[in-house]
């Protein structure tokens, strides 16, 4: 028995899957059989059935038809396009027994030759009988559709890393080669010699520029892509729930207020409380029939600026005289400011800058704590309880009822040194929220 029992094209339009799926076709024990979960058709756009199975069985139950692929003589397989039933591509990339095969092209090349084929209404060529066309290039439909197949490839990719799975590459390039085509011959465990089939002939080999009617546009478009991602700015905080047990519900005003930890929300919650009666501690369940049993109910959550918020949380830990004192030992001893006399401005704003930097390289996985949820980011917690709920509206200090403006930190926590410092080590807030240096 081999190592796979099923395999999948994970590709998209206008990226050679046609010739790829007639060159593995050739080869003896292996059949693709098309898009075989394209939601408009079956398989192929005259194809009746698959495997004794309709399209609206198949629609009624995906399973049913991937069962059957599994189960039909040699290795059988197909290709899946970002567009197709979703249904089946989570068990597809956790199940070991189906071989992934990535293919890949040049985004613009796809992206034009899928243009150029709506236009002339010639999806495949197979002779000479060649239709030509420039189009126009629409510079934001086309970073739309980048970031559309971006965001495929990057779930492909992470749902294989964390399953512990390896897929075969091959780029629309690679499709002539019979070398790279006998090795993923080899890979799917039928071995043997592979030829490429040229039935299907390219239809648009021109520079890109020469197939638009616009290429000022085109140029003027590729020259803002950030192609090593230079703006990326990366996260290693630890994935954290969305907190739904610290979530306030507000009877009779059907409001339900989402805390960020770390962010002082004093003067919101006495404001809420006149509201009506309120009630926290509730489990995900509990908060679900509380909205279902609420409708038209509101959300809202508070953040603050960084600094402020940092200044909180320092002087919880290592000024507040009911800190945990072996947790306030640890992080003086990792931070080095146990030399600081925190009873005194001069040895306060000291410290407070080295904890400044232990934060930050905390909240980049550099050292041995797990950082708290009163030090994550204020964008990471957000993002956490988005996967439950997404607030309605996301309110400033100074902006929420009853809340004033943030209590400024004192002197010593608004140094130049400590406003560059909170800056690195939030970097995610700045850049989401638009937060500016304190005055």
């Amino acid at each position: 028995m081999g190592a796979f029992d099923l395999f999948v094209i994970l590709g998209a339009m206008r990226t050679g899957s046609n010739f790829l799926e007639e060159s593995l076709n050739a080869a003896p024990g292996l059949t693709c059989h098309g898009e075989a979960f394209n939601p408009v058709f079956l398989a192929y756009p005259d194809r009746a059935e698959l495997f004794g199975l309709t399209q609206s069985d198949r629609d009624a139950d995906p399973q049913a038809l991937l069962a059957r692929l599994r189960d039909a003589p040699g290795l059988n397989g197909f290709r899946y396009f970002p567009d197709h039933d979703p249904r089946v591509l989570e068990p597809l990339l956790a199940d070991p027994r189906c071989a992934k095969i990535v293919l890949g092209r040049n985004p613009l090349d796809s992206y034009l030759s899928l243009q150029i084929a709506r236009e002339t209404k010639q999806w495949r060529l197979k002779g000479a009988d060649r239709k030509t066309a420039r189009v126009r290039f629409d510079g934001a439909d086309f970073l739309a559709y980048l970031e559309e197949h971006a965001a495929f490839h990057t779930h492909v990719a992470r749902a294989l890393q964390v399953t512990g799975q390896t897929a075969f590459p091959v780029s629309y390039d690679d499709l002539g080669d019979a070398a790279v085509l006998t090795g993923l011959l080899r890979f799917l465990g039928v071995g043997g010699e592979a030829a490429p089939m040229r039935r299907t002939v390219p239809q648009n080999p021109e520079p890109s520029s020469e197939k638009v009617s616009n290429p000022a546009e085109l140029a003027r478009t590729v020259a803002r892509l950030d192609a090593f991602r230079l703006g990326h700015l990366p996260s290693f905080e630890p994935d954290r729930g969305p907190g739904v047990r610290s979530f306030v519900t507000v009877a009779g005003a059907r409001l339900i207020y989402m805390p960020i930890p770390g962010v002082e929300d004093r003067g919101l919650r006495a404001h809420l409380a006149g509201q009506g009666a309120t009630e926290s501690g509730l489990t995900q369940a509990d908060l679900r029939v509380w909205m279902r049993d609420n409708p038209g109910f509101r959300s809202l959550t508070l953040i603050d600026h960084p600094l402020p918020r940092a200044w909180g949380a320092f002087a919880r830990l290592m000024l507040d005289g009911d800190a945990d004192p072996e947790r306030r030992a640890l992080v003086a001893r990792l931070a080095d400011m146990g030399g600081e006399d925190l009873a005194v401005e001069t040895g306060r704003g000291a410290a407070f800058l080295r904890f400044l930097a232990f934060l930050r390289a905390t909240l980049s996985g550099q050292t041995p704590l797990r950082p708290p949820p009163d030090w994550a980011s204020q964008t990471s917690l957000l993002q956490a309880r988005a996967a439950f709920l997404v607030p309605d509206r996301v309110l400033r200090r100074g902006e929420a009822p009853d809340e004033g403006a943030s209590p400024p930190p004192p002197p010593e926590a608004q140094s130049d040194a400590a406003q560059a410092l909170v800056r690195k080590a939030y970097a995610r807030d700045f850049a989401s929220f638009g937060f500016a240096v304190l005055p």
